[in-house]
């Protein structure tokens, strides 16, 4: 309700007010703090908590081993860790954490995707003009709302690989707002995705900076804090997903041995293991109708 300046009293003495007997202010001060008491345990007793056994890991679960002998620069963006291959042109992985909070930002979606002039092969805009491939945002913009800065480096082109329109406004669009509902019903989850370039792969080639194009893409989302933690991988063909997401679901551990790349290794050993060795899509994907 929009502020209102209240109206002045009429010249004249003020209206009397019957003072409160000592019985009510008494009584009144027992209801407010009843009140407050009954708040705060309602909000301890409500509060998600991550479970004892991962709240002490060693270290960031964002952070990836990268494929030995892959040339890479890492870029600290502020929502987002991009491991940067000049040779390909695009991400090798991109890695962020989507809290509850942040799964349902505000801020508006950027519009104008951008090189990042501070990354010695970052491809350009005439890059992508015309080759009949999308520009795929590894971490989304639709992560990315609830902060302007971070938003807008979802939109530098160290954040995207060539993408068929078949696949980015497909199935990799449906598991990235998967992931956002299981980061409003989990309280959080790790994402790490990228291309899948398998050595000695002959690869087409688009742009004047000969921007590499990936058959296939991987994603393993983390979901550290729910009892048990919970993980699962896909690996995507860059195309038309005959099926859906849940045919291109697998083991983390699968998603490890294509990609050459380490994930999760901040965990527990024994729930780094567990975790990693399971693929259960039909359990991952249930999600319950409040957090929808």
């Amino acid at each position: 309700m929009p502020y209102r300046k209240p109206k002045s009293r009429k010249a004249g003495r003020s209206p009397r007010r019957r003072p409160a007997s000592d019985a009510s202010t008494k009584r009144l001060a027992w209801i407010l703090a009843a009140l407050m008491a009954a708040v705060v345990t309602y909000l301890v007793a409500s509060a998600k908590k991550a479970p004892e056994n991962v709240q002490n890991f060693n270290g960031n679960l964002c952070a990836v081993e990268t494929r030995p002998g892959l040339p890479e620069t890492i870029l600290d963006y502020r929502g987002m860790t991009v491991s940067f291959n000049p040779e390909t042109h695009q991400p090798n992985w991109v890695s962020w954490e989507l809290l509850e909070s942040e799964a349902s930002g505000q801020v508006a979606r950027a519009s104008q995707f951008a090189p990042d002039p501070d990354v010695e092969g970052c491809p350009s805009l005439n890059d992508y003009r015309r080759s009949g491939y999308d520009r795929g945002h590894m971490a989304p913009a639709g992560d990315m709302k609830w902060d302007e800065e971070a938003m807008q480096q979802s939109f530098l082109l160290t954040n995207v690989c060539p993408q068929a329109g078949d696949l980015n406004r497909g199935a990799w669009q449906n598991l990235e707002e998967k992931c956002r509902q299981r980061a409003r019903a989990d309280s959080a989850v790790v994402i790490v995705c990228g291309p899948v370039f398998l050595p000695g792969e002959a690869v087409e080639r688009i742009g004047t900076s000969g921007v590499a194009v990936p058959r296939r893409f991987f994603k393993v989302i983390l979901s550290p804090y729910t009892d048990p933690p919970v993980a699962i991988g896909f690996i995507m063909p860059n195309g038309y997903v005959k099926g859906g997401m849940q045919t291109c679901a697998v083991s983390v551990d699968s998603v490890e041995s294509l990609t050459g790349h380490n994930f999760f290794s901040a965990l527990p050993d024994d729930i780094e293991k567990r975790v990693e060795s399971e693929c259960d899509f039909n359990r991952w994907s249930r999600i319950s109708r409040k957090h929808k």
